[in-house]
């Protein structure tokens, strides 16, 4: 029998090897169904910790009821595809439940009852070009009643699909929800617009405040409280107003009891300021300070002083003018992965933070608690006064009155261990023949306090952190930076329970470009001054031109070069002439304020466009030459 030849060898291992991959394809669809390969720095393609978590402590069954009109969609290519990846994650969460999540899928088709089912629950219908409707969303219920929807998912909120999808199981599993008390001078709940438009029906709570208010009772405390409720578990204070001797007190005795406080302070509220100017009178202070509890908790903060940092500053553009360069705002911070606490649960996951004039925060010398540092600045920054910043709020003028100090500067602690009693002289504005009635005194904590404190509350401003768009009917969110995130974090975190903070901040994951950063600040310091000098003497020249030509006009009206003298023509071709060069000078300073960041972007697309091409070439005419040589070699032996 004569041996098989290579081809025949040849052409069994392709056939084998092809029957291997079939066989590995069908085996990994059977087995395989809920794995993935996530290549990405953060994991953002893989289920969070968290949310694993939630899934295997799921104590009662929850129905899921996934709404997706698959004829009416089949045209619109980008839904389909979110779609299928709504599925598969609850698919995964199905599996991953131990058989608590029972998942439906539902074709709600026009004139059908399951359509009548989507407009009761609440699912929003998007309109399509034949008049039918889309309906994309879910419906989740458990075993008391309790109802969760999301009435439709929007792409905008693709990066935030599993925390949206945990927090409406995280609520239905937990259908008693922690109470957040709150004191504030500030309209969270109706917005920017204050009272006035909550009271014309058009207000907008921020959208930290709504986010709040989907996983936990929020309960405002009347501007006149005199006690904290019981039933609160976590107090939050954003920037109070003058507070009195019994509210002040009566904070004390809830933190010393074992309460948890999240305390949000400012030097210079803009947020404030912004309400005020919309409401008229009656708006928030400007600045706040809880002085007699803070040195109580161990606390240093002087709400005269603003934090400038050249490092974080955010880039900003003064004017309408297109022509204006974008310029550093140094009280206006953006803070990074490096100004956060790795260690911290509130801070351990965030990936940026935008805030507006905030404070600073020292430990008092000698105090019994342990003062631990949550969002700190860059070592480029210093401390400017509020009171300047507020009359002089130039950019230009404010990065040079920032003079580092190679200090990092504290935003955000934690105050924890014990803590004493801010009145040791006995309650405030109580008399003393009353005392022996009074509830007991808390003059040192049972255990060790647990207190949040930051030194802004512009972190709940809107504009900051987050875009929101009208759909439907229903705001959506798409976060920038992970303010909304922080605060979450931090009353999650107070309450006990962590589940959601690992998936807050996966979709903001912000990677600037940092040597563009750095390379756009060397050049704003190196030529800023130049061209501010520019920009006076050009505005000088335009006004005494100005001031020359109206010299020859009558009534207001222009005459002939006649009605001015020699000298008086030949001063305006000069002042013309300088207006030119000084113009000239200006554009040419402009334009080094980007010579660099346009070379570092000139050789970048060199690198992707023709440095990889140029490679391969190279690549190829060596290996040519190479077996030339070698086939030169074989044919001289």
């Amino acid at each position: 029998m004569s041996p098989l030849s290579r081809r025949v060898y040849a052409l069994a291992a392709i056939a084998l090897a092809a029957v291997i991959f079939v066989a590995l394809n069908i085996a990994s669809d059977a087995t395989l169904t809920t794995e993935r390969l996530d290549l990405t720095q953060n994991g953002i393609y893989s289920l969070a910790s968290g949310t694993k978590h939630i899934l295997g402590n799921l104590d009662e069954p929850i129905t899921l009821k996934f709404f997706y009109s698959k004829k009416a969609a089949s045209e619109y290519a980008q839904i389909n595809a979110y779609a299928s990846r709504v599925r598969d994650l609850l698919s995964e969460y199905q599996a991953r439940s131990h058989g608590k999540i029972i998942l439906e899928e539902i074709d709600p088709e026009p004139y059908t009852p399951a359509e009548d089912e989507a407009s009761a629950a609440g699912l929003t219908g998007a309109p399509t070009d034949s008049g039918d409707l889309v309906y994309f969303g879910l419906v989740g219920t458990n075993t008391i009643d309790g109802k969760e929807v999301v009435p439709f998912f929007s792409q905008e909120r693709e990066p935030y699909l599993e925390y949206d999808l945990s927090s409406l199981v995280y609520r239905l599993s937990t259908p008693k929800k922690p109470v957040v008390g709150i004191i504030s001078s500030l309209p969270l709940e109706a917005g920017a617009g204050g009272m006035a438009a909550m009271m014309q029906g058009r207000s907008q709570p921020f959208m930290i405040y709504e986010e709040l208010s989907k996983t936990y009772a929020t309960k405002t405390l009347e501007a006149n409280f005199s006690q904290i409720p019981a039933d609160i578990d976590v107090l939050m204070i954003v920037h109070p107003g003058q507070l009195s001797g019994p509210q002040q007190y009566a904070i004390d005795q809830f933190v010393l009891r074992g309460g948890r406080a999240l305390v949000f302070v400012d030097p210079n509220s803009e947020l404030a300021g912004q309400s005020q100017s919309m409401m008229g009178e009656g708006g928030g202070p400007s600045s706040s300070s809880l002085p007699q509890l803070f040195r109580a908790w161990g606390v240093v903060y002087n709400p005269g002083k603003v934090l400038g940092d050249r490092e974080l500053a955010q880039r900003v553009q003064t004017s309408t003018d297109p022509r204006n360069p974008v310029v550093s705002y140094p009280i206006w911070v953006h803070l990074g992965t490096a100004n956060f606490d790795g260690k911290d649960q509130i801070t351990s996951s965030l990936q940026s933070l935008n805030l507006a004039s905030a404070g600073a925060l020292f430990p008092l010398a000698h105090a019994t608690t342990t003062f631990s540092p949550l969002v700190t600045s860059s070592n480029q920054a210093s401390l400017l006064d509020a009171v300047e910043v507020k009359m002089n709020p130039r950019p230009q003028d404010l990065m040079a009155q920032v003079e580092p100090t190679g200090e990092r500067y504290v935003i955000a602690a934690r105050i924890s261990g014990p803590a004493k009693t801010a009145f040791p002289a006995g309650p405030p504005g109580i008399a003393a023949d009353a005392l022996k009635t009074a509830p007991h005194q808390i003059k040192v904590s049972a255990g060790p306090i647990n207190v949040v404190v930051m030194a802004d509350s512009d972190i709940f401003d809107d504009r900051f952190w987050v875009r929101v768009e009208n759909l439907y009917g229903h705001r959506i969110a798409a976060p920038f930076a992970d303010n909304a995130a922080f605060v979450l974090n931090a009353i999650e975190n107070l309450t006990g329970s962590s589940d959601l903070i690992s998936l807050r901040t996966r979709a903001t994951n912000n990677r600037p470009f940092t040597v563009v950063q750095d390379l756009q600040s060397h050049a704003q310091a190196q030529f800023q001054q130049e061209a501010d000098a520019l920009q006076q003497q050009l505005t000088d020249t335009q006004s005494r031109l100005h001031a020359l030509e109206q010299g020859g006009s009558t009534n207001g009206q222009p005459t002939n070069a006649a009605g001015l003298t020699p000298e008086q023509q030949a001063e305006i071709q000069t002042f013309k002439h300088q207006l030119v060069e000084t113009r000239t000078q200006l554009r040419n300073v402009q334009h080094n304020l980007r010579r660099e960041v346009d070379a570092l972007g000139t050789l970048l697309a060199f690198i992707n466009i023709a440095l990889v091409p140029i490679l391969v070439a190279l690549f190829a005419i060596g290996v040519t030459v190479l077996r030339r040589r070698r086939r030169a070699r074989a044919l001289a032996f």
